[in-house]
């Protein structure tokens, strides 16, 4: 029965929206960018509060919304630390360790509308109004981002070249906002009309259009230095997604795995993280 919802409940959101779509297309396109940015999980479980308690540091009010930060404090360069969709900053508790025992000062946030943060949505601009403010605060030089969090720091590099940050690490992060649009119609199955009233209103509403929210855009002049992680099995976010920014990016090197998944908590892959943040 649950297996039977999961499909049905999509389509009949799809459906709705192409009926709302012939007299509204503006009201269509909202309710279709509501229901995509609304987050279902990322909340903290009760298995993450005592790590995450622990290291509880500031909350910052960022747009009408309560942030929580985290501090591990140390004597070399500050990381900043980006979860992705639908997580929160206890993904980073393997890393954080390693960063620990190599005296790094480490610093996180929960996103809006996951962990401890308020809010009920998440799109990549609200993201990276939420990193600028604590760029701007904490000025940390080092950022590693995963998924979602990784398209945020470029995007927000590509709007404020000018940050503290002079390495960048991004693992199983997407290019294409397209690609997402295309897998979320491919769900619903919306027709055409509602898909060209969502691009519009991303216009409207952002300055792009589908197709011009692109990792590989936003890096193109990025003079800093980049690593990239991606897995070639990754089944959420296609290995290709980096490889694409990689050749936009001249300042960036390309990891590729096979068989780590799209998380990648690996040691491997923490042990490079730490040895490209420390050359």
């Amino acid at each position: 029965m649950k297996k039977f919802l999961t499909k049905v409940i999509p389509l009949f959101y799809g459906q709705w929206l192409n009926f709302v779509a012939l007299f509204n297309k503006q009201k269509a396109a909202k309710i279709a960018f509501d229901i995509f940015c609304t987050i279902r999980k990322g909340r903290v479980r009760p298995e993450q509060k005592d790590f995450l308690d622990s290291a509880k540091f500031s909350v910052e009010n960022v747009m009408e919304q309560q942030i929580q930060s985290y501090k591990w404090p140390g004597s070399k360069g500050t990381v900043l630390l980006l979860h992705g969709w639908e997580s929160n900053t206890h993904r980073w508790r393997n890393l954080i360790k390693k960063l620990k025992e190599h005296h790094f000062d480490i610093l996180a946030f929960d996103a809006p509308a996951h962990g401890y943060s308020t809010g009920e949505m998440l799109h990549v601009p609200l993201y990276a109004h939420t990193l600028k403010h604590f760029l701007e605060k904490f000025q940390p030089q080092m950022v590693v981002a995963h998924s979602i969090g990784g398209m945020t720091i470029l995007y927000n590099d590509f709007l404020h070249p000018e940050s503290s940050v002079e390495k960048i690490v991004t693992i199983g992060s997407p290019c294409e906002f397209e690609q997402f649009m295309h897998h979320y119609k491919s769900i619903l199955k919306f027709n055409t009309r509602v898909w060209k009233a969502m691009d519009k209103r991303l216009k409207i509403w952002f300055g792009y259009h589908f197709k011009e929210f692109s990792s590989a855009r936003f890096v193109a002049n990025n003079t800093k230095k980049g690593l990239l992680f991606h897995d070639k099995l990754d089944k959420q976010v296609p290995y290709t997604e980096s490889v694409r920014v990689h050749e936009h990016w001249k300042g960036s090197e390309l990891v590729l795995t096979e068989g780590l998944g799209h998380s990648m908590h690996q040691p491997k892959v923490n042990d490079q993280i730490i040895a490209f943040l420390e050359s």
